[in-house]
Formats: structure tokens, C-alpha cells, sequence
């Protein structure tokens, strides 16, 4: 690998304008049967996305290569499942490792369209789900439906962290920013990392830890936002460098999405679903998580006052530490995410709450881009929804597991939440347009 992969940074860095060709090529490469499997994709494209974020192309460009890259991948994947059928495991490298093949097969019949979109985050089966969904005769307008959805939330969990690296490598940053940027990273990826060593060996402290974990780093940001001045104004400057009037508008609408009152009444009507469907200890876990985070956002923001950047023409009134809409958001999807894992293999329940972390990381960026929230005000909402989340299901589960929702109660309760907040968020849009204009 070593060769030939400094050989293409070292021809892109002279070449830059091939950049957004080799990225999207990549991308669907990674997501392509079989050849996925065997191409280093996942370092690749940080590294590819790190040099975009150098100055070669803006952070909307970059995703949207990846988005039709791994879209692509994934079409080309399922056309040839649906163009060989069962002879596709006659094919030159399936013939020797049938084993890849056998494994997709009995995700998607297990786990059916839902395969699509979580197996999309674990490596070994990307390239290979939709080639198996093609096999198995999946109609095509819910392959494609799905398969929009994976690609979108894959290319922003893929190249976000290396387009922002590059980024903020070009920009001139204080002076400070690197060394709280690491200790920031260092300590949100020491935390994921125990808890993913915990859940995979299925210890059964996990939760308590994930809980105990989560508080110690939000008490630190409690402690140390004063002293993260240079990280909150480096990274601000990162996001904001990327401000467009289209870019705009389409986080506005994902901001509108984690608006405070539009998540509060989302999780009223999931609550109120579980207890009609007599789910009770999944209604008392998503009571507990919601309720317990909007109460400790509001009283943390009164406790720390902390003003809001000065971004937009008119500024915001409300306090700004943590992100009323981050924790909301997070406490929300977490839940979902939660539910979703019940009875699962670890791997699986880990995919679920990374895929769930997706759309709440989606609108803890869009109140920084939007400039009315530090990045330490976001980080500090996350970690106060997983620290209540995790503590939630601890006592919930203190002297049974919490069992898994029947497939009718999902039926009604996610096209439900998610009809509301999409309602909630169309019905407030107009106003919000005209709130989150900001100073040229």
C-alpha cells in the first residue's frame, strides 16, 4: 500500500485539480462489491478529504462527491446482484471466500431494508450489502430510498473529521488551538473508545462506565470552557470560512430540526406512544432521558450565562452553554438509538447508536456554521444527553434488561417522531430564514 499510496498525495498535491475526480472514484470504490474490500478506502479518503480541506475544494463539494461516489457504488453494486442472481457466487473472488457472500446474505435476511442502512457503517459489509440485496431481488425504489439516506449520513461520517483537519491546518489559528484541539480529542476519543471496548466485550458495567465517563468529560468542560478560548474562536473560524447562501439555507433546515421546542414535543409524543403500545420500561427510559436533559440544559444555561459568538446581525438572547439543541438532539436519537440495539449483538447495538448519532451531530454543527454556538457549547449538549441517556437506561435496567420493541410498535412510533419534526420544522421555516442572517 505504502508506494503507491504516497505516490497519488504526492501527484494530487502537484495536480490538485484531479482532487474531486480521485474523490469520488475513491468513494465509490469503498463501496463497491468485493473491490471494497480489498482497497484501504477508509484511510484514503481522510487523507483525500484532508487535502480538499487544504484549499482545493469547499466542505459542500467535498460531501457531495462522496455522497454520489458511495451512491454510485452502491447502484453499480446492486445491478450486478440483480444482473447474476445466485450465479454471482461463481464469480472470480467470491468462488474462493464464499464466507464474505454467506455473511451479507444472512445480514439482509435477517434484518431486511434496515441492513442497508446500518451495515453501511461496518466495514466488511459495505461493499457487499447492496450486491445481496440485488441478489435477493429487493425492489429497487426501496433500495435506492435507503441507500440516499446511508450515503448521506457515510460521506459526512467519512470526510467531515478530514476536511475540518485540513482546514484548519491551512487557516492561521491562535496560537493555543492545537494543544486544546488535542486534549479535546484526545478525551472524546478515549471515552468512545472504552465504551466500544466494553460493549464488543460485552461487560456487563459497560453502561455505568459509559455513564461515569460522560459526566467526568462534561465536568471538564464545565471547568475548562474559559480556558478552550482558542479551540471555540479556531474552530468558529474553520466553519464559518465555508459560509454560502445555499449552504445557508440547508442548515437552517437541519437546525430547525433540533430546535428546542420542536425536540420537546417529538419526545412527548414518543413517550406517549410507548405508554399507549404498554411499553413501559422503554417509555420510562425515554421519559427519564428527555425530560432529565432538558432540566439540566435549562438550569446549566441560567448557572453559566456564557454569551453567544457575535455572528449573526441579530443576536440570539438566550445563554449559550451547552446547545439546547445539541443536548435535545442527542437525547433524542440517542433513544432511538438505544431501543433500536435492544437484544442485539454488540456490533449491532454500537452501529445503531452511531447511526442514530448521525442526524444529532448534523444539528450540532449547524448552530456552529450558523454562528450562535461555541464548539464547546455543542460538545458539552453531547455529552449531557449520553450522560443522561446512559444513566437512564442504567436504572431502568437495574434489575432486568429492557426487552426489545415489537417491529408493529416501531411501525408507529418512528414514522410518527419523525412526521413531527419534519412538520415542526417545515411549518417553522420562514421564520427562521429570516433569524439566522448574518453579519457579511
Amino acid at each position: 500500500m505504502g508506494q503507491w499510496y504516497q505516490f497519488l498525495i504526492d501527484w494530487l498535491t502537484q495536480h490538485p485539480q484531479w482532487l474531486g475526480l480521485i474523490l469520488l472514484v475513491a468513494a465509490c470504490v469503498e463501496c463497491l462489491a468485493v473491490v471494497g474490500l480489498l482497497v484501504p478506502g477508509t484511510v484514503l479518503l481522510f487523507t483525500l478529504a484532508m487535502l480538499a480541506g487544504s484549499g482545493v475544494l469547499g466542505l459542500g463539494e467535498t460531501l457531495l462527491l462522496g455522497f454520489i461516489g458511495g451512491l454510485t457504488g452502491d447502484l453499480l453494486s446492486y445491478a450486478l446482484g440483480r444482473r447474476y442472481h445466485q450465479n454471482i457466487r461463481s464469480l472470480r473472488g467470491l468462488r474462493n471466500h464464499p464466507e464474505w457472500l454467506a455473511r451479507a446474505e444472512a445480514y439482509v435476511n435477517r434484518y431486511g431494508v434496515a441492513s442497508l442502512l446500518v451495515g453501511r457503517f461496518i466495514g466488511p459489509l459495505r461493499p457487499m450489502l447492496p450486491m445481496t440485496a440485488g441478489m435477493l431481488d429487493m425492489p429497487f425504489g426501496r433500495f435506492l430510498l435507503v441507500s440516499l439516506v446511508a450515503a448521506a449520513g457515510w460521506a459526512m461520517a467519512y470526510l467531515l473529521p478530514g476536511w475540518t483537519t485540513g482546514a484548519a491546518v491551512r487557516l492561521p489559528l491562535p496560537d493555543g488551538f492545537w494543544g486544546e484541539a488535542a486534549i479535546v480529542l484526545v478525551a472524546l476519543l478515549g471515552i468512545i473508545g472504552l465504551i466500544v471496548h466494553g460493549s464488543l466485550r460485552q461487560l456487563r458495567w459497560v453502561t455505568p462506565l459509559a455513564t461515569g465517563l460522560c459526566l467526568t468529560l462534561l465536568i471538564g468542560l464545565f471547568l475548562g470552557w474559559p480556558y478552550l478560548i482558542e479551540f471555540d474562536e479556531g474552530l468558529l473560524a474553520v466553519i464559518q470560512q465555508e459560509r454560502s447562501l445555499p449552504f445557508d439555507r440547508l442548515m437552517v433546515i437541519i437546525t430547525r430540526v433540533g430546535d428546542f421546542n420542536t425536540q420537546l414535543w417529538a419526545g412527548v409524543l414518543l413517550s406517549l406512544l410507548l405508554l399507549l403500545l404498554r411499553q413501559w420500561k422503554a417509555a420510562l427510559f425515554a421519559i427519564l432521558t428527555l425530560l432529565g436533559t432538558a432540566l439540566a440544559n435549562g438550569a446549566l444555561k441560567a448557572l453559566f450565562a456564557r454569551s453567544r459568538p457575535d455572528v449573526l446581525l441579530e443576536p440570539l438572547s438566550s445563554f449559550s452553554f451547552p446547545s439546547g439543541h445539541s443536548s435535545a438532539a442527542f437525547a433524542f436519537f440517542l433513544t432511538l438509538g438505544v431501543l433500536a440495539g435492544r437484544e442485539q449483538p454488540p456490533r449491532m447495538r454500537l452501529t445503531w447508536l452511531l447511526l442514530a448519532c448521525l442526524p444529532a451531530t448534523a444539528i450540532a454543527l449547524s448552530r456552529v456554521y450558523l454562528g450562535v454556538h461555541w464548539p464547546s457549547d455543542v460538545l458539552a449538549g453531547a455529552m449531557l444527553a449520553a450522560s443522561a441517556c446512559a444513566a437512564s437506561l442504567t436504572l431502568v435496567q437495574w434489575r432486568t434488561p429492557m426487552p426489545v420493541l415489537p417491529a408493529r410498535v416501531w411501525w408507529l412510533v418512528l414514522p410518527a417522531s419523525l412526521g413531527l419534526l419534519g412538520a415542526f420544522t417545515v411549518w417553522a421555516l420562514p421564520g427562521a430564514m429570516g433569524l439566522y442572517r448574518y453579519q457579511p
